[in-house]
C-alpha cells in the first residue's frame, strides 16, 4: 500500500473533537492545513446513534475518539444507564463508524481509534472502560484486513494516563505522586503517525517519555493433533 504524503489528510473528521485528546487532534490537524470536521455530542453528534452516521461523508483521515468512563470501580454499583452509555459511546461509536466509513471512503483513506493502555493491560479502577477498549483493540485489528482489501487502512493509538477532565480528581493524587501525565498533543501527534504510516491493524502505545511505538502482540499457542503434530490456521469462511 503506497505511502502518503505529508499534505495527508487534506479532509478529516473526528468525534469527540470538542474537547481533550479530540480537541487537540483537531488542532493538529488543521495546523497541517487539514479542512476538519468535529463530530461531538456538544454540537448534537451522538456516535452511539447509528442514523448520526449517515449523513457522514467520505474523508481522508477519519478519527474516532470519542469516549468516556464510568467512573465506577465497585461493579455492584454500576448502573444500567452508566453501562449502556460506555459501552454506546466507546464501542457503538467506533463500530458505527466504521460501518459507515467503510462505505463511503474513498482508496488510499485511513481510520485511527483512540484506544487506551487499558485495553492492553488491566485498569481496576474502571473494570468497563477496560472492557471497552479491550473491545476497540480487537475490533481494529480484526476489521484491518477486509478494510485494506477495499484500499482502506485503519489503526489505532493506546495512550497511558492523559491530563484531561476524564481522569477526575484522580489528577491530583497522581501529581502528587510524581506521576507522569501525556498531553492531549501528545496522543494528536500519535494520531498523525499512526495516520501517514504505510501499515494497518496496528496498535500505538503512547507513554511520558517515550516516542509512539507499534505495540508486539505475543502469539497464542497454536493447536495440534491427536499426533501432537501442529496445526494449521483454521480455513476462511467460503
Amino acid at each position: 500500500m503506497r505511502q502518503y504524503p505529508s499534505v495527508f489528510p487534506r479532509t478529516a473528521l473526528v468525534t469527540g473533537g470538542a474537547s481533550g485528546i479530540g480537541a487537540a487532534i483537531v488542532d493538529l490537524l488543521r495546523r497541517e492545513g487539514a479542512d476538519v470536521r468535529s463530530l461531538d455530542l456538544e454540537d448534537g453528534f451522538d456516535v452511539s446513534d447509528p442514523r448520526s452516521w449517515d449523513a457522514v461523508g467520505p474523508v481522508e483521515l477519519a478519527c474516532l475518539n470519542a469516549g468516556v468512563v464510568t467512573g465506577e470501580s465497585d461493579l455492584p454499583l454500576l448502573s444500567d444507564e452508566a453501562y449502556r452509555r460506555i459501552l454506546g459511546t466507546n464501542v457503538d461509536g467506533v463500530v458505527f463508524g466504521v460501518r459507515r466509513l467503510a462505505r463511503v471512503m474513498e482508496r488510499g483513506s485511513a481510520i485511527v481509534a483512540t484506544a487506551s493502555l487499558a485495553g492492553l493491560t488491566v485498569l481496576p479502577d474502571d473494570p468497563i472502560y477496560t472492557l471497552t477498549k479491550h473491545a476497540v483493540v480487537g475490533f481494529v485489528r480484526s476489521v484491518a484486513p477486509q478494510l485494506e482489501a477495499r484500499g482502506i487502512r485503519i489503526n489505532a493509538v493506546a495512550p497511558g494516563i492523559v491530563d484531561t477532565p476524564m481522569i477526575g480528581e484522580g489528577r491530583e493524587r497522581l501529581l502528587d505522586a510524581g506521576f507522569p501525565l501525556l498531553k492531549p498533543e501528545e496522543i494528536a501527534e500519535a494520531v498523525l503517525i499512526a495516520a501517514r504510516g504505510g501499515e494497518t491493524g496496528q496498535v500505538w502505545a503512547v507513554q511520558p517519555g517515550r516516542e509512539p511505538l507499534q505495540f508486539r502482540f505475543p502469539n497464542v499457542p497454536g493447536p495440534r493433533d491427536p499426533s501432537g503434530a501442529r496445526v494449521g490456521a483454521p480455513p476462511s469462511a467460503p
